[in-house]
């Protein structure tokens, strides 16, 4: 399975970006798909994931709740990433990633990547 990120820029605090990861190679229905950053100098960390079709869960960092939304479009093959209200410490590289079929904690268990898009945000 291959994935592709789009959608990253720059924008101003208080502003809005909608990531895209766009799935190949596979149905979209069978796989949970996770959403990282990565920041200068900080571990990659997990914001959001959405798990398949049958286990149908969401998570959310607890930095980004109520603010982020993750949502799929699986005849398009596409999971997005609607980011509003952006703060400069949202600044980073922006991945998705999936394990199979269930959202887990544990990142070593993402076996696809993307190549990431950067997310700037500046005064």
């Amino acid at each position: 399975v291959q994935l592709v990120e789009s959608g990253g820029g720059l924008v101003q605090p208080g502003g809005s970006l909608r990531l895209s990861c766009a799935v190949s190679g596979d149905t979209l229905d069978d796989y949970a798909i996770g959403w990282f950053r990565q920041a200068p100098g900080k571990e990659r960390e997990r914001v959001s994931c959405s798990s398949s079709r049958r286990d149908d869960r969401t998570y959310y960092q607890d930095s980004v709740k109520g603010r982020f939304t993750i949502g799929r479009d699986n005849a398009k093959n596409t999971v997005y990433l609607q980011m509003n209200r952006l703060n400069p410490e949202d600044t980073a590289l922006y991945y998705c990633a999936t394990p199979g079929t269930r959202c887990t904690e544990y990142i070593d268990l993402y076996d696809y990547w993307g190549q990431g898009t950067q997310v700037t945000v500046f005064s």
